[in-house]
């Protein structure tokens, strides 16, 4: 096993390697390291304004650039949080507690070059772990049935929308109206039109990239447009040379890495989870078992190593699920795994024997675009940190010109130019309300999927809705969606205390400006 996937690496590399390919995986990258550096404008609104330009994209490279705004965006937001004590996404709010007091202390560049390893080595570790893994799950998930895939995505759409932040009721009303969404159009079977209202524009349902637009662009743009944060930019002067940690440093750096990365990579098996769990898990771990904990939050070089493995090890290893069973974990998966579905790739068991040019491509990027972003993070700081000096008042009118711009070009279709702003408007609305739209994408994304086979498990079953507690597997991601749901309802019951860490996890979050979904 391990003979062939070296083999299929070696392929990847030579797909990856290929000019145009380089080329959009660096696009990707840079792109993602600059919003990451920006707040609001993280990677689910800027992969929802990239979304169209894929149609004229090659497969390979669409996805290459797509997923390196993903992880790119990681390593942009870190620099912000510790010399500026800037959270610009959830994931690095953790990183402030004891990033930016190391940089009051002299050490912000010590706290980035050790950042920059943890990334790379968190980053690495998801990679090795997708190449090894995929390959398995695809030889278990080629036995699934329509009953066990239906059951899969059962566990996959209750564990993104009861695990994400916010209250797990929300996340599953947010989650049924995705799924309301996604059966708009024609019936799967009959071709009758369903809850369209008599609007031929919507026979062929709603489009990924009308819905991704308004949520993730519009609605959060029209939420953060008023805020306005004052940038303090004394710390932001390092050198080259203030990036090289000391042996002490280092020494304590590396098991923090290591144990970050680990972390990591269990939550991005769980859908869901994301890199910003990951991040406080790995901290609180860190803190849980270290000698000193009461030092932690006034300038620990493990507070920033750890965090920042685990957030890189998650984000690539949230690719595992999306690409080799077609479960996307978290709003940005499945907004890749539309990309896909708009070239008329289906993930799934059958992607690497089908696209092995897609799989191994992108599994190569990975580390092509990781050390892209090595050399470019760390003589271009100074250049990220001015671009917070941007006005909102020319950032977002921009933004919001070129996601209009966007959606027309798709289809050449005005109807869902008026589509996107009416989602926008319901998504700022949702946002308001406290309703983190993310669920609905993965309500949409993976409704029709499971509409589909769900239809498929009940003719062959004969109407048995049994079919599922009888086939092992099915019955084992049944048993788990329950579990999931009685964990939920017994720290329900323990509200005292889990409100308590509850609301102290959201007022990191809280810092972000503004907090994505």
């Amino acid at each position: 096993m391990i003979s062939t996937a070296l083999t299929d690496l070696w392929y990847g590399f030579g797909v990856a390697l290929e000019p145009h390919n380089v080329m959009w995986c660096f696009v990707g990258v840079l792109i993602g390291n600059m919003v990451g550096v920006l707040p609001g404008m993280g990677p689910l609104a800027t992969i929802s304004i990239l979304l169209p330009l894929t149609f004229g994209i090659k497969p390979v490279g669409a996805i290459l650039m797509l997923a390196g705004v993903f992880y790119g965006a990681q390593y942009g937001g870190a620099i912000c949080s510790i010399l500026l004590n800037l959270p610009c996404h959830p994931p690095h709010a953790v990183t402030c507690l004891d990033g930016f007091p190391l940089t009051k202390q002299g050490r912000g560049g010590a706290a980035l070059g050790v950042t920059v390893i943890s990334s790379f080595v968190g980053a690495s570790w998801g990679i090795t772990e997708m190449i090894f893994l995929s390959p398995i799950l695809v030889k278990v998930a080629l036995e699934f049935g329509p009953a066990e895939i239906c059951s899969l995505m059962l566990l996959g759409l209750l564990a993104g929308s009861t695990l994400a932040r916010g209250s797990p009721l929300k996340g599953v009303a947010m989650t049924l109206l995705g799924l309301l969404i996604g059966i708009i159009g024609s019936d799967i079977d009959t071709g009758s039109p369903r809850f369209t209202f008599g609007i031929p524009n919507l026979y062929d349902g709603v489009e990924i990239v009308a819905l991704a637009l308004g949520l993730f662009g519009i609605a959060e743009f029209m939420k953060s447009v008023n805020q306005i944060n004052v940038v303090e930019t004394k710390y932001t002067k390092v050198r080259l040379s203030d990036l090289k940690p000391t042996r002490d440093e280092l020494r304590r750096s590396w098991p923090a890495m290591f144990r970050g990365t680990l972390v990591g990579s269990l939550c991005s098996l769980i859908p869901g989870t994301g890199p910003t769990i990951a991040s406080f898990i790995a901290y609180a771990t860190e803190k849980k078992i270290s000698k000193t904990p009461e030092k932690f939050g006034t300038g620990m070089i493990e507070g920033v190593a750890s965090p920042e493995a685990a957030t890189h090890s998650s984000v690539q290893g949230d690719f595992i699920p999306t690409m080799s069973l077609g479960i996307p974990g978290d709003a940005v998966m499945a907004l890749i795994l539309g990309a896909l579905l708009i070239q008329g790739i289906i993930p799934g068991p059958q992607l690497i024997r089908e696209h092995p040019d897609i799989f191994w491509g992108l599994v190569a990027s990975f580390w092509i675009g990781n050390i892209m972003l090595v050399l470019l993070n760390v003589p271009m700081i100074g250049i990220w940190v001015k671009l917070l000096a941007i006005p909102y008042k020319y950032l977002y009118p921009s933004a919001l010109f070129f996601a209009c711009i966007g959606v027309y070009s798709a289809n050449n279709d005005m109807f869902q130019v008026g589509e996107t702003v009416v989602i926008g408007l319901v998504g700022y609305i949702l946002l308001l309300l406290d309703f983190h739209p993310a669920p609905i994408l993965l309500g949409f994304v993976l409704g029709p999927r499971f509409e589909e086979n769900f239809r498929r498990a009940m003719l062959i079953s004969r109407g048995d809705i049994l079919v599922f507690l009888k086939h092992p597997i099915s019955l084992a991601f049944i048993s788990v969606s329950v579990l999931l749901i009685v964990m939920q309802v017994y720290l329900r019951l323990r509200k005292p205390k889990m409100l308590a860490d509850e609301k102290a996890l959201d007022a990191a979050i809280d810092k972000v400006a503004p907090a994505e979904p």
